[in-house]
Formats: C-alpha cells, sequence, structure tokens
C-alpha cells in the first residue's frame, strides 16, 4: 500500500467515525427529547448546554430506574381522592391551609408510589420529571407558590393557582381524575 492509500484510508474511517457519532448523538437527542419533552428544553435552558443537559437527564433516568415505582390499587386512589376533595372544599374557608395540606397529599402520593421523596425540591423535580415530563412544571410552580406563601407574599388567587398546579401533578400521581362528589375516574 502506498501513502496516498493509507492516508485516503485513515480519512475515510475517520470520516465514518464522525458520522457515527453525529448519528449517535442525533438519536441520543431524540430519544431524550422525546421522553422528556418540555423537560428537555428545559434542561437545555438551564444548563446552557445540550450535552451537559442531555447527560442530566440520562442520569435521572438511571436514578429513577432503581425505584420501585408502582401504580396505586383502586382502594389507594379512592383514599387519596377522597382526601384531595375534602382538601378542595377546604380551599373556600382556609386557603392557606389547603396549599398546606395539598402539598403534602402530593408528597404522599410520591412516597406511596415509590418515590424517596427528599427535602431537596430539586431532587424531587428531577425525580419526578422522568415518568411525569408532562406535568412536573406544575410541581414547580406549585411549590415555588408554596414558597411564596411561607413568606407571606401571596393573595387568594396565587392560592388558586397553586391548587391547580398540585391537582394537575396528584391526579398524574394518583393515575385517575378527581372530580367532586364522584368516585374516581380513571
Amino acid at each position: 500500500m502506498n501513502t496516498t492509500s493509507v492516508v485516503v484510508l485513515i480519512v475515510g474511517i475517520a470520516v465514518v467515525g464522525v458520522v457515527a457519532l453525529w448519528l449517535f448523538q442525533r438519536r441520543r437527542s431524540e430519544r431524550l427529547h422525546g421522553r422528556f419533552g418540555p423537560e428537555y428544553e428545559r434542561a437545555v435552558r438551564d444548563f446552557g448546554d445540550r450535552r451537559t443537559a442531555e447527560s442530566e437527564l440520562e442520569h435521572r433516568e438511571k436514578r429513577v430506574e432503581r425505584f420501585h415505582i408502582r401504580q396505586l390499587p383502586p382502594d389507594q386512589q379512592q383514599q387519596f381522592a377522597d382526601a384531595w376533595r375534602a382538601d378542595q372544599a377546604r380551599f373556600v374557608d382556609e386557603p392557606e391551609e389547603a396549599v398546606r395540606e395539598a402539598h403534602k397529599l402530593v408528597t404522599e402520593v410520591m412516597r406511596t408510589r415509590g418515590y424517596p421523596v427528599s427535602s431537596e425540591f430539586e431532587t424531587n423535580a428531577a425525580d419526578l420529571s422522568v415518568k411525569h415530563p408532562q406535568v412536573v412544571e406544575h410541581y414547580r410552580e406549585a411549590c415555588k407558590i408554596a414558597a411564596q406563601q411561607e413568606q407571606g407574599r401571596v393573595d387568594t388567587e396565587d392560592l388558586r393557582k397553586a391548587m391547580v398546579h398540585y391537582r394537575a401533578l396528584f391526579e398524574e400521581l394518583l393515575g385517575a381524575r378527581v372530580d367532586q362528589n364522584e368516585a374516581v375516574r380513571r
């Protein structure tokens, strides 16, 4: 083999390698974007770099794979739904307490389903984002309002919004809709 042939061969192998790497990274990005949806965009924005964001999302997937996440049986769904309806009714007279209770209910459903609920909000949000990427933003918004509530910086409309956000996540975690004066609906 002459020098030209060796150079052409090396360049050809390098081009194939670069194309293969590009295709691998593109498939990885498409898979993660498809799985995480809006959470993918948020991660890219927060981390400022697609590769770093994708590494974080893959890390979340591996972490959550170790959990024993389970669906709730119908009797537990009904118990939680009843507790939610009672809390929602409380909102009229005690909106601040209703929001605190909504946070507790969401946390309890997470625990019961198998999420290792942490005192670190971001860890909880990251864990939820793996299986519930479409509603994790509701969790973030509700918790943000709840934190403002603890500082005395919310009004009743803010509290109403927190309840709406908590309800979206609660129903997703419950695996059913919670309608006033009705049994759980799937």
